[in-house]
Formats: C-alpha cells, structure tokens, sequence
C-alpha cells in the first residue's frame, strides 16, 4: 500500500475538487445555446450546423457515460478523473480556436466524452473514499448542477455581449487546469482491484450500445424533420438499427464472461427499477421543462429574456429542496421524498398545462408551476442518486454512469417525440400544453412504482 494510500482523504477539499468539475461540465451544457447565433455569424454558416455544436455535445455525453464507468472500474476512478478533466480542457481550447463549423462540431464531441467522465469517477470517488458520509457528500450532487444550469445561460449572455463566443469555451480552459493539478495533489490513489486491471475492455459491446444509442439519437433527429416519405424511411431505417443492435447487445452481455454492463445492473431485481423510475420521474421532465421557454413565448408572449429567467426558478427551487433532502434523506428513507416530490412536481406540471387564474400575471404563473417541478425534482435527486449506489457499491462509477444515461435517453425521447409533433401544428403553445398535462398524469400514474424502489434509513 503506498503513503497516498495511507494519507487521510480531505473530505471536503476532494469534494470541493469535484464540485468544480460538475459545475464546469453542467455550465457547458447549457453556455453555448446562448452563443449559438453569434458562432453562426463567426463561422459564417447555417443555423443547422450551428446548432450541431450542442447535437455533438449530447452525442459525445451520452455515447461515452457507460464506456467512462467501466473505464474508471477498470484503471481506477483517479486516473479516469485527470485524464477526463485533461480531454475537456484542451477541447475547450481547441473549440476556442477552431476556424470552421466542423471542426467545432468534432471538438464539442470531444469534449463531451471527456465531461461525461466526471460524473461516474466522482461518485467511485466519493464512494470508495468517504465511508460513512459517502451518502451525504453523493447526496449534494443534486445542488451542483441546478447551479450550472441557472449561471450558464448568464454567463454565455455577458460573454456575447461584451466580448467574443469564443470566450464561451476559453473560460473553461484556467478553470479545467486548476482542477487538474489540484486533483493530481489531493484525490487519494485508488485501493487495490484485485485483477480488475487485467480484464479485457468488452470492445464488442461497446460497438454494440454505442452504436445503438447513436442510431436512436440520429432517429429522433431526423424524425423531427420528417416531411414527406423519404425522411419517415431513413426515421424508420435508423430505428430498426437502433434496435437492432440493442437487442444484440443484451444477448451479448448475457453470454459473454467479461460484459460490458453486467445485466443485473440494468434489468436485474431493484436494479431495473431504480433506472425506470430515474428514466420516468426525472428524465421525461427534465427534457419538457427545457421547452418552458419555447412554451413562454408561444402560448403568453413572454419576450426571450423573460422566458430564459423562468428556468432560474426551476433551479432555484432544486438546488434548495436537494440540499433540504440531503440532511433529512437518512431520517425519510428514499420511498418519503419520492412520493412528497413527486406530488409537488405533479402538481406543478398540472399548473403549466393549465391558464393563469384570477389577476395573476402569465410570467408569475410560470415561474410559479416551473419553481413547483424543480422544488419535486430536488427532493428526490438524492433519494435516487443513493437508492442504487447502496446495492453495489463496488459499482458505483458504472451505476453513476447508467442513472445519468436513464436521465439523459429520457430527456432526448421527451424533446425529440415533441419537436416532432410541433413541427406539423400551427398553435405550438396550446400542443405544449397538452404535453404538461399528459406529463402530469404519466407521473401519477407512475407513483406505485416507488414501492419497488429498495428502502434505506440511515448510512449505507
């Protein structure tokens, strides 16, 4: 065992390394959409391929979740951190300097296969480190990235203004590096895996999920498209590969000794219904309430401005009600804040569908029903952030990984279904709508699921 091994872990110091890099990532996810007409102009191309700078992002994320969790389970959670903020910083300098459209687009993946690796390395971080705390300290996760969202578009608006968009990207460039070294110093060595490191990467399977997920993702891209016969048979094409190829995939890792997921991390018993209820509770809203904007000035003829600051209410009320869960969560258990969160989410989703009552203004009633949906979303993120880290806990970079995917395919099928439906209706506001309402009562119908989500009181 070396001395780094033996050295006591600086709870907080390590948590405050982490905390940078989460709140980087989630500012970049949401920093460039501000910059998006100002990059057109800089490159001098289509809104199209502009906004390929955010489709790449989401490409790159998604793909490289699962393969950065069985990356850090195999090379340790360290090495993937450093190497993970290492890819995003130079990207961003690369997408800083970049002097095309498409060399932009190639970096924004780049760069998001190196986000996506901070989300699954912290937690095996947090979790191999930390010891009793280790629910509390993965618990506030929750507050960081409603932080990022609320600052990102601020950011990306001043940075427009009064600067250049390519300061979008050079910001992240100091702040990436200080992670970096601080990481280097201060993340503890990881603990011996026995011959985990010995084990063969599962190329097979990765070619099989990747492949899928990038089909699916090309689908609904081309679904909202879709027009005449031509587009529904390229939809319908990528659709049939898409599943296809996911279909060998659970075959593959049904058979194969070294799989890349372990099935029972995905559809096994608790399992499966931890990434359902994630998939279901979080993912669907996440991905409509980024179309509360869209509906603010479709429906009530918000100006943008005003449309953009309702989601600062959303979250506001998540960073609060995630750190208000994070001290009550070993008192509650999960089932409580579940049941308590999502009725006030339910709630809040019915508000949005319906119209302002009395002398209440259109801006106050949104802000209103969209600080209600954030408030619910917040109560539960630590609940389910801890429900199927308690399970496998040797597991905890690649369950990471799996609930951020269940987060992210719900969100993409949610924007996607819809931006399809909108693209062939004249009132989008009133469609909308119906999309809250509907969302309203997908999630209480989907309330008893939360009995098949496993219990937990105290530390785990």
């Amino acid at each position: 065992m070396t001395s780094a091994t033996r050295t006591p872990v600086r709870k907080n110091t390590v948590f405050a390394i982490i905390a940078m890099a989460l709140l980087m990532m989630s500012i970049d996810s949401t920093i460039v959409a501000t910059a998006l007409h100002a990059i057109q102009q800089g490159l001098r191309t289509s809104i199209n391929l502009a906004s390929w700078t955010i489709t790449a992002y989401s490409f790159g994320f998604v793909l490289m979740l699962p393969v950065s969790g069985k990356l850090s389970e195999r090379f340790g959670r360290r090495r993937v951190f450093i190497a993970s903020t290492g890819v995003f910083t130079l990207a961003s300098l690369g997408c800083g300097m970049a002097d095309n459209i498409y060399l932009l687009i190639v970096l924004r993946a780049l760069q998001a296969a190196g986000g996506a690796g901070f989300t699954p390395t912290a937690t095996g971080i947090i979790v191999d480190h930390f010891g009793d705390a280790r629910d509390r300290y993965v618990s506030l996760f929750g507050s960081i990235f409603p932080i990022g969202a609320m600052i990102g578009p601020i950011f990306g608006g001043y940075f427009v203004a009064y600067s250049s968009w390519r300061d979008v990207f050079y910001v992240n460039v100091p702040i990436g590096l200080a992670i970096f070294l601080l990481a280097w110093r201060f993340i503890p060595h990881d603990r011996p895996k026995g011959d985990a490191s010995g084990k063969k990467m599962d190329a097979a399977g990765i070619a099989m999920l990747g492949g899928s997920l990038l089909s699916a993702m090309l689908a609904a891209t081309v679904l909202g498209e879709t027009t005449g016969a031509r587009n529904w048979g390229e939809f319908l094409i990528l659709l049939g590969l898409a599943l296809g190829l996911l279909v060998l995939f659970f075959r593959h890792i049904r058979r194969t000794d070294t799989p890349f997921i372990q099935p029972r991390l995905i559809y096994g018993p608790n399992f499966g219904a931890v990434n359902l209820v994630n998939m279901t509770f979080s993912g669907f809203v996440i991905g409509a309430m980024a179309l509360v904007p869209l509906y603010a000035i479709n429906r009530y003829d918000i100006d943008a401005v005003g449309s953009g600051t309702l989601l600062t209410a959303q979250g506001a009320a998540a960073m609060i009600c995630s750190l208000t869960a994070v001290v009550m969560l070993r008192r509650t258990g999960y089932r409580i804040p579940l049941y308590v969160g999502s009725a006030i989410a339910i709630v809040g989703l019915a508000l949005l569908a319906l119209p302002p009552v009395a002398d209440i203004s259109p801006y106050a009633w949104l802000a209103f029903a969209a600080f209600l949906v954030g408030a619910g979303n917040g109560a539960i993120n630590p609940a389910m952030r801890n429900a199927g880290l308690q399970l496998a806990p040797e597991s905890s970079s690649m369950l990471a990984a799996l609930r951020t995917l269940s987060l992210q395919i719900g969100a993409i099928a949610t924007v996607s279904i819809v931006a399809a439906v909108l693209a062939h209706q004249s009132d989008m506001g009133l469609i909308l709508a119906w999309v809250y309402a509907v969302l309203a009562a997908i999630r209480l119908l989907a309330l008893p699921l939360v009995r098949f989500v496993p219990e937990q009181r105290g530390s785990w």
